[in-house]
């Protein structure tokens, strides 16, 4: 009776151990082709607090934003400047981000700084070793609306890090832009799906924000 069970357990372990390789092939790439995107998210109207919204302008600059690299960043820029007007004449405090190696004169003019609206420089986390935390809970700033580029860069990851410390999120999907179209639909999808980030953040389009 021994010998039949010991049998059996090395003919499961036998049989484990050959379909092992194909086991490990099923990862998400092999998966790719079969897999089916979820349902677009809904966007949504919001209506705004002028003197505790901030609107972020993230890194359009020309090293970013240029036909060459990213011209869906070109094409994004008529709704980023009429959304920055808007605010702007509802007296939102507006904040820029940089790329490092990059200055002020080279945000694009379509949406270039007016008067003193302040500015941070960073990699993809604008919050990471500036003072834009600072900055903005000394305004009384308690909803921000992130546009720019790169989706994939600035815009999730100073999205993402504004929920973690606090604030809730309006991101305008049509005044941010990455390289391609699936970059910025994982970017929508992940504001509405990742956990904590959800709970405190909107997809909507510019001009269905309200001041």
């Amino acid at each position: 009776m021994r010998s039949l069970l010991g049998g059996i357990a090395a003919a499961a372990v036998a049989v484990v151990l050959l379909n092992a390789p194909a086991l490990a092939q099923q990862t998400i790439v092999e998966e790719w082709p079969t897999i089916q995107p979820p349902p677009a998210p809904a966007l949504k109207p919001v209506t705004v607090d002028p003197k505790t919204t901030a609107l972020l302008v993230l890194d359009f600059v020309k090293q970013t934003c240029n036909m060459e690299r990213r011209p869906r960043c070109i094409a994004s820029l008529p709704v980023a400047k009429q959304l920055l007007a808007a605010a702007r004449a509802s007296n939102v405090f507006v904040v820029y981000s940089l790329i490092p190696n990059s200055s002020m004169g080279d945000v694009l003019p379509e949406v270039a700084p007016s008067g003193n609206e302040p500015y941070v420089q960073a990699t993809i986390d604008k919050f990471f070793k500036t003072d834009l935390e600072k900055i903005l809970k000394d305004r009384g700033i308690e909803t921000i609306i992130v546009t720019g580029t790169a989706a994939h860069g600035a815009v999730m990851y100073t999205g993402s890090e504004a929920v973690v410390r606090g604030f809730k999120v309006i991101v305008p999907v049509d005044a941010v832009s990455a390289d391609n179209a699936f970059i910025e639909q994982y970017v929508a999808y992940n504001f509405t799906s990742a956990p904590s980030v959800a709970g405190a953040s909107t997809l909507t389009r510019a001009s269905m924000i309200k001041f």
